[in-house]
């Protein structure tokens, strides 16, 4: 398997899971939240699915409950829109990219000002 189609696959699963999540889950627990990357395996068996969403830290363990409660269904879902010869298994985690730039943002305006 070459990095490239890794690489490839990745940037669908991430599309269609985006879309997936948006239309057709229907699991109050799961907000509004922005798949921000997905890392595949070599072997395109295992998917690490980052995710980012706006709240406090009830709001974050509400949603990765919800998205472990529906793994099932996603998987299903990008089987038979992806079909590859195996669907991968979706592991989730919280991107807190966003939330650290904006911390770095508060601190240097703090020093801008000072």
């Amino acid at each position: 398997m070459t990095i490239d189609r890794a690489e490839r696959v990745a940037e669908l699963v991430k599309v269609e899971l985006s879309h997936i999540i948006m239309t057709e889950l229907r699991d109050p627990r799961v907000g509004f939240i922005t798949i921000t990357e997905v890392k595949m395996s070599p072997d395109l068996r295992h998917a690490k699915v980052y995710f980012s969403i706006l709240g406090d830290k009830g709001d974050k363990e509400r949603t990765i409950a919800g998205l472990k409660k529906a793994t099932g269904f996603l998987r299903r879902e990008l089987g038979h829109r992806l079909q590859l010869r195996h669907c991968p298994t979706l592991s989730f985690y919280v991107d807190t990219s966003i939330e650290y730039g904006a911390h770095i943002d508060q601190l240097l305006e703090k020093l801008k000002n000072k």
